[in-house]
């Protein structure tokens, strides 16, 4: 039995930042990258409930855009803007830069997986589903 690949990958955790001033976040989605697979995707679940329990107010259909934005620069959509163009790399490193903003990525994380998709589930479950 041939033992399975296991690849570098790196992610980051997307957060929610009502106010920015305040530094309080919700975790609502994941950013993996994985150079060796030539794969970069995000995930997000936006928990709304526990989003209005932060001071701050936000407005929801602004954020869910976002996170909707997000995924489709990973996943390539033209409709997403000209990200898209660049390199998976590139727009890995883009989405992760640090940003003072409404959406922002946790520092960059990096581990070993043989199948990132599966990973991508994983880190959402353990860091954005189960709110801790």
């Amino acid at each position: 039995m041939a033992e399975a690949t296991l690849d570098v990958f790196e992610y980051a955790v997307v957060r929610v930042v009502p106010r920015v001033d305040r530094g309080e976040f919700l975790n609502a989605g994941v950013v993996l990258w994985c150079r060796a697979r030539e794969h970069l995707v995000a995930g997000t679940h936006l928990d709304e409930e526990r989003l209005r329990a932060l001071p701050g107010g936000v407005d929801l259909a602004a954020v869910r855009r976002h996170l909707v934005a997000l995924e489709g620069v990973c996943a390539g959509d033209p409709r997403a803007g000209a990200a898209t163009t660049e390199a998976k790399g590139a727009r890995f490193r883009w989405l992760t830069a640090p940003r003072s903003t409404v959406l922002q990525t946790s520092p960059v994380h990096c581990g070993l997986t043989a199948d990132p998709a599966a990973e991508l589930d994983r880190l959402l479950t353990r860091l954005v589903r189960s709110g801790g």
